[in-house]
């Protein structure tokens, strides 16, 4: 669905134009989305040629047999440790994931789960196979670090994507198992998501919703359809909260999409906020505190809200600008948690903007206000991804060109200044594999900087890298 910037109406703000929809009548007291022009979120990347090496995803660590730091110029990190990806099948495969504790880093593949020591990328526990290919994760870790996988019940078409399993990060030993049940007609686990919020875990089908003790894998309840014809159509987690994404009155003159803030521990509907038709709420930014982006494809317009912990629109982002956070396709599924590239901290938004010629820039919103207030412009040509917040500094990611390997920047949050300023150059020799990974999942801990493939191609004549870790 591509966003464009025709709009149905214009309205001047502070210099500024803006498309501004209309509201559900004068007793509506909750301010209404107003948008303006944005494009698509879009994953960005470029599908470069990784280093042919027939491995099994495995590796043994502490070895360069293809010398990608060899050259490795002043002033450059390292590459700490890398590994190659599994055998996939020419179809390709899905990577999702990427968990990691003080000590391992763990990372899923096609059919296996694998566990690397963060210093020297030696293997930290066996690799675990699973019988068919995985098709869902949970994207967060629980507070005693484990996961949870999701994998088909077999290779037909008809197989369902219901199968999971619970695993200790760090030992890699498996914990409980069990099946999700189909739902109603039409409402299938032929794809589910899963989400955490404290000891809740949270699978999202089709067209409802299982809660799980997280700890034991006992079943706590069931979100089902509702009221006029609506039906969960996704949720998303926080460390504290779970909202449910409703859609209602499908192909009716009452269609619209429904938030609603649930009870974690007993599924009750603790608020509902009704967006007005037209309105499809796509993904939230962030749960604690909840920020939700939404579009509008008839006018051509989007929307961010922030929403105050009883369910009320406490501001719009009122910024003119295309952002471009990194998201994946989600067209059937929500898929509302799917995007890299933002952050959320201290009642501020970060979010990059698109970069339409050079260097783009990274704009820190008050989400009391909607109000900008900063923005910081990438130190190179090529796009800069907040990844997260550490303590008063907003830590970026530069992306590679085919002559400089990324970076890795601090922002200075408060005060005047927020130049960024450089924590790690990664090496010029290696940029045509980091710029390889064309979907991917990034993450900074601890003064290292790992990247790793979401998406495997499946082709035996270039196989790509599964991970790399850089360092000093």
């Amino acid at each position: 669905m591509a966003i464009g910037a025709a709009v149905a109406a214009l309205l001047v703000i502070g210099g500024g134009v803006w498309a501004v929809t209309a509201t559900g009548g004068d007793e509506e007291k909750d301010k209404k989305p107003v948008a303006g022009k944005s494009d698509d979120p879009k994953p960005s990347g470029s599908k470069g040629g990784a280093p042919v090496n027939p491995g099994d995803g495995r590796g043994d660590g502490g070895e360069d047999p293809e010398d990608l730091n060899e050259g490795r110029q002043a002033g450059e990190s390292k590459v700490l440790w890398y590994k190659e990806a599994p055998d996939a099948p020419a179809s390709g495969a899905d990577a999702p994931g990427m968990w990691i504790t003080g000590e391992t880093v763990v990372k899923a593949a096609y059919k296996q789960v694998f566990a690397y020591a963060v210093g020297d990328g030696k293997p930290s526990w066996d690799p675990i196979t699973f019988p068919e290919k995985i098709c869902a994760v949970t994207p967060e870790k629980t507070a005693d670090d484990k996961i949870i996988v999701a994998y088909m019940s077999g290779s037909s078409d008809r197989a369902k994507c219901n199968q999971m399993q619970e695993i200790d990060l760090a030992t890699g030993d498996k914990g409980w198992k069990e099946e999700v049940e189909d739902g109603e007609l039409f409402d299938t686990t032929l794809s589910v998501e899963l989400n955490v919020s404290g000891d809740i875990l949270m699978v999202g089908r089709s067209q409802s919703g299982t809660a799980y003790d997280v700890t034991s894998g006992k079943k706590l309840y069931d979100k089902k359809r509702y009221g006029d014809a609506c039906f969960p159509a996704g949720f998303a987690s926080g460390p504290k909260s779970i909202v449910q994404v409703a859609s209602c009155g499908a192909g009716g003159n009452n269609a619209h999409d429904e938030v609603q803030g649930l009870d974690p521990k007993t599924g009750k509907v603790l608020w509902t906020y009704k967006y007005d038709k037209g309105w499809r709420v796509e993904r939230a930014y962030s749960v604690d505190p909840l920020v939700v982006y939404a579009t509008n494809e008839d006018k051509k317009v989007w929307n961010i809200s922030t929403f105050t912990s009883k369910g009320k629109v406490l501001e719009q982002v009122g910024v003119d600008e295309d952002f471009a956070p990194e998201c994946g396709w989600a067209i059937l599924d929500r898929d509302l948690q799917g995007c890299a590239g933002v952050a959320v901290a201290d009642n501020t938004l970060y979010l990059p903007t698109e970069a339409t010629s050079g260097a783009n820039e990274i704009v820190a919103v008050n989400l009391t206000t909607g109000k900008e207030k900063w923005r910081a412009k990438s130190p190179a040509d090529e796009s800069m991804m907040p990844m997260r917040v550490e303590g008063d500094q907003l830590i970026a990611y530069v992306q590679p060109s085919y002559d400089a390997g990324g970076q890795v920047v601090s922002i200075a949050t408060g005060g005047s200044d927020h130049k960024p300023a450089k924590l790690l150059q990664n090496p010029q020799g290696v940029a045509d594999i980091e710029n390889s990974f064309y979907s991917k999942d990034i993450d900074w801990v601890d003064g290292r900087f790992y990247i790793s493939t979401t998406r495997l191609t499946g082709n035996d004549e270039s196989k790509e890298k599964l991970m790399l870790a850089f360092g000093k």
